[in-house]
């Protein structure tokens, strides 16, 4: 059984990684089952070896792969079966979407959430994420989250060259879903499971994007248990 480190939180189904949400739709899209394994940041020590501290990290038998993208391409050689890029433009596409919600999304979800992502965080593991968020924005998280409507504004912007996409197509691997489409899931995964926000108006391309999505592979990313409301500000 292939194994997937994930991303714990203080709730113990709680799972809001973008990183590890693209690879358990990748493993859903081959027919693959897995079992995961959730660590807190505090005990990122007990991945197995290589690793980049980090999550998602995937045991196949002997073979341990980390990071997304290298785990992506690691499950489209050992198992062919239907691949997650079905061409070198198809892998390039989401290499280039890869890279833009990385460097041009990421940011303003972190804008909008980081103190529900904060909140979801182990006491042993609040330090760290703080100290570490601070210390990368350069400012308290308290500041860098201070107007998350403005910044739901800008992501929204943003998102633009998507939502003209899908005006034509139902995917951005076209008819059907591809490796870009679950770097996207793993977008809206991070907002949807890690925040108490919203997001779309029912309205948006997006919006109904997003919903076709969810419904994937019997509703792998819907019955996902999301921050819990009690805690919503």
């Amino acid at each position: 059984m292939i194994q997937l480190f994930d991303l714990a939180t203080k709730y113990s189904e709680v799972r809001f990684s973008p990183f590890c949400w693209r690879i358990k739709y990748a493993l859903a899209h081959k027919g693959l089952k897995w079992d995961e394994s959730p660590l807190s940041f505090a005990e990122m020590k007990q991945l197995p070896l290589p690793n980049d501290g980090k999550v998602p990290v995937l045991v196949d038998g002997d073979e341990v792969v980390f990071d997304s993208w290298e785990i992506a391409l690691f499950l489209d050689n050992k198992y062919p079966q239907h691949v997650l890029f079905d061409s070198d433009e198809s892998r390039s596409q989401s290499l280039f979407v890869k890279c833009w919600t990385e460097t041009v999304l990421h940011s303003l979800i972190s804008r909008m959430g980081i103190l529900d992502f904060l909140g979801l965080q182990k006491d042993v593991d609040q330090t760290y994420f703080r100290e570490s968020r601070e210390k990368r924005f350069g400012i308290t998280l308290e500041e860098w989250g201070s107007n998350p409507e403005a910044a739901r504004m800008d992501f929204l912007k943003a998102l633009e060259p998507l939502r003209q996409t899908l005006s034509d197509q139902k995917f951005v691997g076209g008819k059907s879903p591809n490796f870009s489409d679950y770097i996207m899931v793993g977008v809206f995964q991070w907002l949807r499971c890690g925040s108490g926000l919203t997001i779309f108006d029912e309205t948006d391309h997006v919006y109904a994007y997003q919903e076709r999505l969810l419904d994937l592979f019997d509703g792998l990313g819907r019955s996902a248990p999301v921050y819990p409301t009690a805690t919503r500000s």
